[in-house]
Parts: C-alpha cells; structure tokens; sequence
C-alpha cells in the first residue's frame, strides 16, 4: 500500500456542533496521528444559501492567521459556495495548548515530513469523503482552496484526488530546494540541518542542490503517481512540485510579487509544470496578501463559477449525445 492509500470504509462517528456563523464538523482520521489531539478533523462549515458549489479550504501552518482565514468562509458562502474549512493536523484544537500551530512539519527528515505531510492530504480525501454522504450537497461541483502550506497540500491532494474539479493555489509553490534554504518561516528545518544532517546527508543547500539534481531534472517525465515513489532523496515524495504535472483540472495560482516566506523560484518553477493553470500577481507579500482579500475572493468565486458550472454544463452535454 502507497502512503496515499488509505481505508474508506473506516466510520467517521461524525458530530455536529452548530454556532450561528457555522457548523463545526468533527469526525475520526483516518490514521494515527502523533499525538491524540489530532485524532479527530475539526471543519468548520460556513452555509450558503441555494448553493452551487462546495470547496474545501486549508489554511497554512500556524494557529495565528487561522481566524483571518475564517473571512473567506463567510465571504464565499455569501456567494452561493457551501465551504468546509479544515483545521489541518497539529493546529488549534488538534495540537497541544502550548504549541503555535504545525511544529511536526517543521523537520530536517523527510522520513518523517513524508507521514506528517500526507496524514493532511488524507484528511482532505477523508473530508471529500465526508462530503459525499451529506445529501444537501454531496450532487454540488467540489473545489478546493489552499493558502500558503495549504496550498501545497492543495497541490498533492489534487494530484491524488480528481474528486477535486478545480482549484485554487495562494501563495504557494514547490521546490524544497528553494523554501527550506531561503524562506524565513523554516529556519528551524536549517537548525536541523546544521545540527544534525538527515538520513540522506543534507547538511546545506550545496549538499542538498547536489542530492536533489538527478531527480529534479526528472520530475516533468514522470509518467504515473507511483513513479514519484521512485525519485530521490525522498523529499520529492512530498514536494509539490513533484505532483504539478498531474494537476490536469483547472488552477488558479495567486502569487505575492514582494513574497519572501515562499520564493518566486518557488512558485515559478511548481507553476511552470501545472499544465491546465493561469495566474495573478499580487502586489504584496505573504502575510500582507490578506490586505486583498476581497480581490482574491472576487477573482476565485469568478474562477470557481467559470470552471465548475462550465465542467458541468459539458458533462451534462456529454451524457445527452
């Protein structure tokens, strides 16, 4: 069994909280997370009226930006998009009170980045899965949203799951290369570089530019999934750009001109491989992309509507030849 695979018919023992600005799903995972609080995935659902499209939304890694995250919820359900916001492992109520939000992503083992990274892209199938026995809107299109290490998650979860029908990657990209030795956010993984290398030697970036070479160069060749498995070092196995060239449904990338948590090289080169892709450029950096908000809700609704309605019209045009 590849680590994306999992067991389906695990029941959720699904339970439902209801506020009046939400309903907060909670339901069982799908594996054994390091720790019990991850056990359950919380899901914020934001309601809409006579929807017509439901997207999954991932938020980044750390708790802080997480409510102002919580904007789109509402921003899109007063569209007409029934949203389920997911709180991805070792976040808020499924981390330690004393943690700021994601700590077991941040390591300098791909060993162990490898089983953290795709436990979040099970809880998006997990949450997909979910989705189709709720009978309000298991019929609506699904669209997935992923900001920053949610976008990456995104990506992967894309790639693996074409229950996904289009989209939406914000400030984000692939190339461990390039985050680890150059975004701000991941000075920790270099602490542990420096301290104590990894199981495949990587000290430094020339160390990791030399072990990364062979197999970067082959990542547009791949011609299945399974093949991703085979590429080394085994950090490729949760990079996202190894998975770019699979996304054949419709993305729509939001890139930060003055973004420093996720270099352009980054971005750039995981969006050069995305084959069915278009992008904005913001005039902002990474946090300060929230300042558009409301032009990057404006765009996506635009986006999702386009591409979801669209592929459905065409299908239903199929079905009747």
């Amino acid at each position: 069994m590849f680590i994306y695979e999992y067991d389906r018919t695990l029941p959720f023992n699904l339970e439902v909280e209801k506020t009046e600005k939400y309903e907060l799903l909670s339901y069982d995972t799908v594996y054994e997370p390091d720790i019990p609080e991850s056990k359950k995935i919380y899901t914020y659902r934001f309601r809409a009226t006579n929807p017509w499209a439901k997207v999954v939304f991932l938020h980044g890694i750390g708790n802080g930006h997480i409510p102002y995250l919580m904007w789109f919820g509402e921003y899109f359900a007063s569209k007409g998009i029934e949203t389920f916001f997911v709180i991805q492992p070792y976040h808020m109520q499924r981390a330690k009170p004393n943690w700021n939000g994601g700590e077991p992503f941040f390591h300098h083992s791909p060993a162990h980045c490898i089983v953290r990274f795709h436990q979040a892209i099970k809880d998006v199938r997990r949450t997909i899965d979910l989705l189709e026995t709720l009978e309000d809107v298991k019929n609506l299109p699904t669209g997935i949203i992923g900001f920053s290490f949610g976008g990456m998650i995104t990506a992967m979860s894309m790639a693996l799951d074409k229950r996904l029908e289009a989209g939406i990657i914000a400030f984000s990209g692939g190339d461990w290369r390039w985050i680890n030795w150059y975004s701000p956010y991941v000075e920790p993984v270099r602490e542990g570089y420096a301290k104590y290398s990894n199981e495949w030697g990587c000290k430094d970036e020339q160390k990791c530019v030399e072990l990364r070479s062979a197999s970067r160069k082959k990542v547009h060749t791949l011609k299945s999934i399974d093949e991703i498995f085979s590429l080394t070092p085994t950090c490729f196995h949760y990079d996202p750009i190894s998975y770019a060239k699979f996304i054949d449904q419709p993305v729509l990338m939001f890139t930060g001109v003055f973004d420093k948590v996720i270099p352009p090289q980054a971005s750039n080169g995981f969006y050069r491989l995305l084959p069915n892709a278009k992008k904005i450029s913001v005039p902002s950096g990474h946090k300060s992309s929230y300042l558009f908000r409301r032009f990057i809700g404006r765009a996506s609704v635009k986006f999702l509507r386009d591409c979801l309605i669209k592929n459905r019209s065409q299908n239903a045009n199929l079905n009747i030849v």
